[in-house]
């Protein structure tokens, strides 16, 4: 009997043990996800975090101008030029590239992506546009005036969103990576990580390489940066100065990048910009930069979004770290 007891008493610990691991796990999985979130967010935390250093940026927005947009679009890519919006949007069974009339909205040229594509980010090189697909490790190439298809080019991972800086494509896949592609072979010659405060920035989504941008302050001191070494053989472009702003996939914020170190130099909050309707599945989000260069003004759109608006960047006052 007493030894019927001595097991049973051994089992009960046993099984205790195990639970309690089972909920140590369970805890430690959600609290990854929720430091993602967190991360995702800049939001504060306990008050372990580094600091927020002065020389990021912040600001929120003054509304110049609104300009009508095709709520059916799942926007994905946004580029001005000369009077015109060029549009890539996505979901499957729907992709398209659009070149539409600023003013009124109305589409000069479309051309529509096969079924088997979901299309993403596009940039303007010249006279051809290119096109990112999500997960068919795919770009298509045309000729900007015409949609005239000119070739596609295969690259690894997940395509988000493009820009072009001059010398090179700069292209996302949501996560904290960017990665350069050479404009005219679309072979991969870098790559750098962004961070904020020394922490990756994940979600990194449509992109807009702006030379020069409104209410940007000149970076502190060049520090170490985190771009991969040139590939072998690949011949290297001069890196041109400018900036890079991109949206965060599922929130209101564009975050501001030095490409050449990977450091957040700003964030732009647009909170309360656009409201989605009561019935919105949480589709309707932030995602389209684009830039006027004559006015240094921003255009900004969100998928599934009835409007576009063109923005003044109203500085914040520096946030100062918490005691």
């Amino acid at each position: 009997m007493l030894g019927i007891v001595v097991l049973f008493g051994l089992g009960i610990g046993i099984c205790l043990v195990v639970c309690l691991a089972s909920d140590a796990r369970r805890v430690g999985y959600a609290h990854h996800f929720d430091g993602l979130s967190e991360n995702h967010r800049s939001s504060p935390s306990d008050g372990n975090e580094t600091p927020v250093r002065a020389d990021v940026l912040h600001y929120r927005y003054k509304v110049v101008k609104s300009y009508p947009h095709d709520w059916r679009s799942f926007t994905q890519g946004l580029v001005y030029e000369d009077g015109f919006i060029y549009e890539g949007t996505g979901l499957y069974g729907q992709s398209a590239i659009f070149q539409r009339d600023l003013q009124t909205g109305k589409a000069a040229k479309t051309l529509r992506l096969s079924d088997k594509y979901f299309g993403e980010g596009i940039a303007l090189v010249g006279d051809k546009l290119i096109q990112l697909t999500w997960q068919s490790n795919v770009g298509f190439v045309y000729k900007k005036d015409t949609f005239t298809p000119l070739g596609q080019f295969k690259y690894a991972g997940e395509g988000w969103g493009l820009t072009y800086d001059g010398k090179r494509l700069i292209l996302s896949d949501g996560t904290s990576t960017l990665r350069f592609l050479d404009p005219n072979t679309y072979a991969e010659t870098g790559r750098i990580k962004v961070r904020d405060q020394g922490r990756p920035v994940p979600y990194i989504n449509e992109l807009e390489f702006i030379a020069d941008g409104p209410h940007v302050a000149q970076p502190p001191p060049a520090v170490k940066s985190e771009e991969s070494p040139p590939r072998a053989g690949v011949p290297q472009a001069e890196v041109p100065d400018g900036l890079v702003y991109a949206n965060i996939w599922r929130t209101d914020q564009i975050v501001i990048i030095d490409p050449k170190t990977g450091r957040v130099t700003g964030r732009i909050d647009l909170s309360g910009l656009y409201t989605p309707p009561v019935d919105d599945e949480g589709d309707r989000v932030l995602n389209g930069i684009a830039y006027f260069l004559k006015t240094k003004h921003l255009l900004v759109t969100g998928k599934l979004w009835h409007r576009m608006y063109e923005i003044e960047l109203v500085p914040e006052p520096p946030h100062q770290p918490k005691r």
